[in-house]
């Protein structure tokens, strides 16, 4: 990380901004953050809505300012609440009415933080931008040694940029930012990838630093974290049939859109169930009260909307480890383009695993990594 250059952070009044914040000024970069307003607009409530105490989100933008003001370094509050709803939560909710399980936290790092917030950063003559994410990124000259080593050829200085896992596996992000390119890996930083989170507490303490207390797991749109009453309030739900395998009905559901594959469903019945299908068309919920159910497990999958880390596709076809959810275990699997060139686009591809895998969700993110890389993902498709 080159000193004297200027860098744009993504301060959300949390800890792991305000220490990414406060390393590189320490650093000598010269720092501006940005905060973005995100949230209100996103749940269609005012900025004072009494739905906010408690959750954090009363109180973050007065933490960043606090932070900036401890750091003495200059904030911009840039309003992203119409943005922000219409590519994250709009797309949510429009995914869950189509059955399918979003991953907004995907979304958001590719449209609004690593898109929107990048653009501006850009603007502001910043040459990097930063933020508080797990995750790491290497660069390289492929090939330099040999190329040195032939004092008749000038070495070709081509940077490749490598996205790369985090120290602290149990707060690794790698899996939400398959969608970065090599042109904006050139002007991110990740200062936190190499420290494990309770090295970043106590940062925070040396430097007494203000920040939001606690983290929250949940999605950031919804408070409370129950999704499924934030889908019943903007989604119109109908009704359906709980059915098993052979079709004998079970019960009714509220709606397919307030379940997932795997899901333990309380139907009402001696159980518990577990959903292995929705059927669209009929409107039907399938369930099993066999954990083990082998309706619950696949072989494979199709990714549609694949990144390349590298910028360009690999040699096919490719043997490397997927991860079909956040948290879930990477597991070995095979890559390889669909040939239906008329149907689906290039960048759609065919997942084999060796072993199958449980709850295989459509709109889930897939992501395939080499080791401790991530060579690309896309977006689950069954």
């Amino acid at each position: 990380m080159e000193k004297k250059k200027k860098v744009v952070v993504a301060m959300s009044g949390g800890v792991d901004s305000s220490v990414v914040a406060a390393l590189l000024k320490e650093r000598g970069f010269e720092v501006e953050g940005i905060y973005m307003r995100l949230w209100a607009q996103a749940r269609k409530l005012t900025d004072n809505d009494t739905e906010f105490k408690g959750k954090g989100f009363d109180n973050a933008e007065e933490n960043a300012k606090a932070v900036a003001k401890k750091l003495d370094m200059p904030l911009r509050i840039i309003d992203l609440r119409k943005e922000f709803k219409k590519a994250v939560v709009d797309s949510f909710l429009k995914e869950f009415s189509r059955a399918r399980t979003p991953n907004p936290c995907v979304v958001c790092n590719q449209k609004i933080k690593f898109g929107l917030l990048f653009e501006k950063a850009l603007e502001m003559k910043a040459d990097y931008v930063a933020t508080g994410h797990y995750a790491r990124i290497k660069c390289e000259i492929p090939n330099y040694k040999k190329q040195i080593a032939n004092k008749s050829q000038i070495p070709n200085s081509k940077i490749q940029y490598h996205l790369l896992s985090a120290k602290d596996k149990t707060k690794d992000q790698s899996y939400f930012l398959y969608n970065l390119t090599q042109e904006k890996l050139s002007h991110i930083l990740f200062p936190l990838g190499d420290y494990k989170k309770t090295e970043v507490y106590a940062m925070a303490k040396k430097r007494d630093l203000p920040y939001k207390k606690g983290e929250s797991v949940d999605i950031c749109f919804i408070a409370g974290g129950d999704h499924r009453e934030f889908l019943k309030k903007y989604l119109k739900m109908k009704p359906g049939k709980i059915v098993d395998a052979s079709g004998a009905v079970l019960g009714a559901h509220g709606g397919l859109p307030l379940y997932t594959i795997g899901q333990r469903a309380d139907i009402g019945g001696p159980g518990p169930f577990y959903v292995v299908e929705m059927e669209s068309k009929k409107n039907l919920l399938v369930v099993s009260n066999n954990p083990r159910d082998l309706m619950l497990f696949g072989k494979s999958l199709i990714a549609k909307n694949v990144n390349w880390v590298a910028g360009a596709e690999p040699e096919m076809p490719l043997s490397c480890r997927a991860r079909i959810r956040y948290g879930h275990a990477a597991v070995p699997a095979e890559v390889v383009p669909r040939q239906i060139a008329e149907v689906c686009p290039r960048q759609t591809y065919k997942v084999v695993f060796k072993n199958p895998q449980r709850a295989i969700t459509p709109g889930q993110s897939v992501v395939f990594y080499k080791r401790n890389e991530v060579l690309g993902g896309g977006v689950i498709s069954l």
